[in-house]
């Protein structure tokens, strides 16, 4: 095909002026200014602005223009921008139906698609435009109508090469314009000039959709069209230092200088969930804004954007740490000797204890645990941003389970995942639970239209109480569910480093939220989910602090929770009849049997096998050992006792 290469300026011919046009109209200056439009259609976040532009993708058939152009639109609706793709197809259906290809109405069906572009743009839309617009002074010409209302225009060249457009021809265009069905096809008997100067290029040909989508995205955010956004295509930023080695010695040598703060092992634990990204976009133990927008309004504000953050992720320390260490511009974290991180401008804030347990959990009663905890902590919270020094590794084992939020991505995409669902539990498995997940997949292939859904099994990595059973015995447990082919083979089996806080519905939207991270796009809840046995036993009618449905109900309604699909638990219970676990039917109640954990407890402790069909043997066996083994040592410490 022949090229135009770039040329530096085009003249804009514009059709001439027919007898017929109508001469007596006036340009009707609107009551609504632009202004205004910001201030009403912004979100209600704070980021009250003017966004009205166009987005001008141009390129060959096939180049990824529509596809880029839907998913940017898909992302910012999502986020209350208001946002419409004009594609090239739809408005050939329409407006200009009565258009073909040639050099002359492609000038005109671009310069209609422009007026309307400039409607859509001055009403406060971000207006994204597909078209092949093959001609240089064609999009010129569209730029100008833009920028003589005053309105941004940014073009953006999709580039991908005729090779292998021709490989994605899903419609069969090309094939039918060398076959000579087609006439005046782009790339085939006519020509594309390049664009010279566009604001944007994007190589679809190196690029995936979502890398395309992302770079986008940051176009538009850095030319303050659009606040961050918070996508599941979104590289999520660690907090480690780079592994410039220059770098690191310089920190090192800065370091020596600097006083240090010595940090708890639940402290660490909170550091590595700040480090690798779950907590994004918190750069850093929260600040007293923060603090406060996370504990009134389970969100922060975050340039614009809604990020839904439940629980405070804060650093204690105690009043004598606070008087050493509040002058300095910096202070080193550090845990058993060793020097994690770095934390530049601390804030310090008192540490109110009641008002923060009575928010987050409901109760200030200390025999909470986590309650508990907090009241033993420090009475001041210092925060601020964070420089880790390198990845936090425990050496328990169980390193190789644990992936960042940017590590799982990539795993999902080396597997060829076209949709991820992920399910979290702090508690063995059981097969209720498996069937839970093998319904969930099911649901994404036969309903949903996923050819290869991920499943994530995700157990919480941190501190739990110390009634709960052990990370090491329950990655044991689930390895052996996976072994034993209850779930599927290619599940992913991570651990998630989060401490563990009997928060309930509270929780569960931070359990979900940092998935987000990770790229999930499915999360099953369950019952109860994060929830605890109420200190005062007799307080509610079920003995339980929350309601075992309020979970999923919080999370269906949960302000920046858009990009999140939540699949709901149906209940599963013990068939008596059918000897396996199946969805429980109220109308055959008594065939059904509930097994709570307490009873699966106690049945391992007496060397008892559950029912056949409520578990994996192999699981069991490993779940029964480790009780066993608690049951004999206790036996043995009672008789040393004696």
């Amino acid at each position: 095909m022949d090229i135009f290469e770039c040329a530096d300026f085009a003249i804009i011919d514009y059709p001439q002026k027919s007898q017929d046009v109508a001469s007596n109209v006036t340009n009707q200056m609107k009551h609504v200014s632009r202004v205004m439009r910001g201030e009403t259609l912004g979100p209600l976040n704070g980021y009250r602005k003017f966004r009205g532009c166009t987005v001008w993708m141009t390129g060959l058939s096939g180049a990824g223009k529509t596809s880029i152009a839907f998913q940017v639109e898909n992302i910012l609706v999502k986020h209350g921008i208001p946002a419409y793709g004009l594609d090239g197809d739809n408005m050939r259906t329409g407006l200009n139906k009565n258009l073909g290809f040639s050099k002359d109405d492609r000038k005109e069906n671009i310069r209609r698609v422009a007026e309307v572009a400039k409607l859509f743009a001055d009403s406060g839309h971000i207006t994204l435009c597909s078209f092949v617009s093959p001609f240089t002074k064609d999009r010129l010409m569209a730029r100008q109508i833009h920028e003589d209302a005053g309105l941004p225009f940014y073009e953006i060249f999709v580039d991908a090469s005729l090779q292998v457009c021709e490989t994605r021809d899903v419609k069969g265009l090309y094939k039918k314009a060398r076959e000579g069905i087609i006439k005046s096809f782009t790339g085939i008997d006519q020509s594309y000039e390049i664009p010279c100067h566009p604001d944007l290029r994007l190589n679809t040909e190196t690029m995936t959709l979502e890398k395309s989508t992302l770079t986008l995205l940051e176009f538009l955010n850095h030319k303050e069209i659009i606040p961050d956004i918070f996508t599941p295509q979104h590289i999520i930023q660690e907090l480690f230092v780079t592994s410039d080695n220059d770098k690191l010695i310089e920190l090192k040598n800065e370091i020596n200088k600097l006083q240090t703060i010595e940090i708890t092992k639940l402290d660490v634990q909170w550091l590595q969930v700040l480090a690798e990204g779950w907590a994004a976009p918190l750069k850093g133990f929260m600040t007293e804004d923060q603090y406060l927008q996370t504990l009134h309004f389970n969100c922060l504000f975050q340039n614009g954007t809604i990020v839904n953050q439940s629980i405070p992720i804060v650093l204690a320390i105690s009043e004598a740490i606070k008087l050493n260490v509040q002058n300095d511009d910096a202070v080193v974290l550090r845990y058993c000797g060793k020097n994690l991180a770095i934390m530049r401008n601390p804030e310090f804030f008192f540490h109110r204890k009641e008002e923060r347990c009575s928010r987050q959990f409901g109760t200030n009663n200390l025999d909470h645990p986590y309650v508990k905890i907090i009241h033993d902590s420090g009475d001041w919270l210092i925060g601020g941003e964070l420089q880790v020094l390198e990845k936090i590794i425990w050496n328990d084992g169980l390193d190789n389970y644990r992936f960042t939020p940017n590590e799982i991505r990539l795993k999902c995409q080396e597997l060829g995942a076209d949709a991820v669902f992920a399910f979290q539990l702090r508690n063995p498995i059981h097969n209720g639970h498996a069937l839970l997940m093998q319904e969930t997949k099911r649901c994404l292939l036969k309903e949903r239209g996923f050819k290869k859904p991920l499943l994530l099994l995700h157990p919480l990595g941190g501190w739990t109480k110390d009634d709960d059973v052990p990370l090491n015995i329950r990655i044991k447990q689930h390895q052996a569910v996976l072994e034993d082919g209850i779930l599927d083979k290619n599940t992913l089996l991570a651990i998630f480093p989060s401490p563990m806080m009997y928060a309930g519905p509270t929780e569960v939207q931070w359990h979900a939220k940092a998935r987000m991270a990770a790229g999930i796009n499915f999360y099953i809840v369950g019952r109860d989910p994060a929830g605890i046995p109420h200190p005062l036993k007799s307080a509610t009618p079920d003995g339980n602090l929350y309601d075992a449905t309020h979970g999923a109900r919080v999370l269906s309604q949960a302000p920046g929770l858009q990009d999140l699909e939540i699949i709901k638990f149906r209940v599963a219970a013990y068939n008596m009849k059918e000897k396996r676990m199946t969805f429980f039917n109220p109308d055959k109640k008594d065939d059904f049997d509930f097994i709570s954990g307490t009873r699966m407890r106690n049945l391992a402790k007496s060397g008892e096998n559950p029912p056949d069909g409520f578990m994996s043997p192999k699981a069991w066996k490993i779940l029964a050992d480790y009780y066993k083994n608690i049951t004999i040592n206790n036996d043995k410490n009672n008789n040393t006792q004696k």
